[in-house]
């Protein structure tokens, strides 16, 4: 058996939309009440993106803001982790929110093809933003569309330009990936693709480096499945996929991410607790606000 499994809610996202599933959460006090659900129900680490009032994606560093304080006001210790990447926004204005201080950033270290454009994350951008994140503190979870970008992020580490661990901390360790799989275009999920990839991030970081993996649309299950089988973390939430099965929309995040859990306990494992998943992470501990 091995160690418990973070399950990492994705909860908006920058395209879904309330025409797809109407549980989608667009508003800030919509995200805030979901992500409280799918905290209750085992998520310890929230994967955020922001909205304008319209639902279309900003990266608006005030709005992150009210989120990030919203989080931590209702999910005590969950893990806030901000969205830097490139459906939001352009340019350095993806990296607005590293300045708030939340816990991690989403890191993209590599260019790949989506859906109907280029995910373009240019070298000089991925080092901009990996300074931000080492001058604030805020540890990096990278996210990992190709076997070059699992290449990059270790050459990243090794010549100090990607933070992996708060200051103060052991910044040796290497840094958290995350395996995307199921993108358009990109990398689909298939078990070989898969076992390619997990052999790459043991080879380049130590088999005992934790990781997780997200899955796109109807194979989110399967991932999840995969992951939780190899000692890895899961990645849920309405961002990635819309529907519990092949027939029924999701009818919350929450409801996500007990589907999640029950993939770890079936694997024999447990749902971390925020405690464990800081840990595990290298994370600072929660200290509960004084009042």
């Amino acid at each position: 058996m091995s160690g418990p499994a973070i399950i990492c809610v994705a909860m908006t996202g920058s395209l879904p939309q309330k025409s797809d599933n109407p549980a989608v959460p667009i508003t800030l006090d919509e995200q805030i009440e979901s992500t409280q659900a799918a905290f209750e129900a085992g998520a310890t680490l929230a994967h955020c993106h922001v909205r304008n009032d319209d639902g279309t994606p900003t990266s608006n560093p005030d709005r992150f803001a009210d989120l990030m304080e919203g989080i931590r006001r209702h999910c005590p210790g969950m893990i806030v982790q901000l969205s830097t990447g490139g459906r939001s926004g352009a340019g350095r204005a993806r990296g607005g929110c590293i300045a708030l201080g939340p816990d991690m950033c989403s890191l993209s270290v590599g260019s790949n093809n989506f859906p109907t454009r280029v995910y373009e994350n240019p070298p000089d951008l991925v080092d901009w933003l990996a300074a931000q994140m080492a001058s604030y503190s805020v540890v990096p979870e990278i996210e990992c569309f190709d076997l070059s970008h699992l290449y990059q992020a270790r050459e990243m580490w090794k010549d100090g330009r990607l933070p992996t661990a708060p200051l103060g901390n052991d910044s040796s360790r290497p840094p958290f990936v995350q395996l995307v799989m199921g993108v358009r275009n990109s990398l689909p999920i298939d078990k070989h693709a898969f076992a390619t990839m997990l052999a790459t991030q043991n080879h380049l970081f130590g088999r005992d480096t934790p990781w997780c993996a997200a899955g796109i649309g109807a194979g989110q299950a399967v991932l999840n499945d995969w992951a939780a089988a190899r000692g890895g973390h899961l990645r849920t939430g309405l961002e990635d996929n819309v529907r519990l099965d092949r027939h029924t929309l999701a009818p919350s995040n929450a409801a996500l991410v007990s589907k999640a859990a029950e993939i770890v306990r079936r694997h024999g494992r447990r749902v971390a607790t925020t405690d464990e998943a800081r840990h595990i992470l290298g994370l600072k501990e929660y200290v509960p606000c004084q009042t």
